[in-house]
């Protein structure tokens, strides 16, 4: 099961630079709306994609999706894990509650 972060923790490392976003919606979603700095990773991509997207495996990770009823940021964050990223955590609210909360996001 995947650690949380909270939209304020979140944010804070997001302003700090210490944090690598990952949007677990996928590359169609992530071209109109993400949070800054996001990059895209949908769960089927993983496997693929995770070694050439984030080389340190100790780097911090948040993964994040459309909402709390959407599965993507738990099986990106879960699945990251298994590979051997050692600081990844979730937010679970996702980009909704972050926009709710007047937050930036970019296009």
């Amino acid at each position: 099961m995947s650690v949380t972060i909270t939209r304020d923790e979140l944010r804070a490392a997001i302003d700090a630079g210490t944090v690598t976003v990952i949007d677990a919606l996928g590359a169609e979603y992530h071209a109109k709306a993400h949070l800054p700095g996001a990059l895209p990773l949908a769960p089927g991509e993983v496997d693929e994609k995770a070694a050439g997207l984030l080389p340190d495996k100790a780097a911090a990770i948040v993964t994040y999706c459309s909402s709390p009823s959407c599965p993507n940021s738990g099986q990106v964050a879960d699945r990251l894990t298994a590979l051997g990223y050692t600081d990844v955590r979730k937010y679970a609210e996702g980009i909704q509650d972050w926009t709710e909360a007047g937050l930036p996001i970019e296009p």
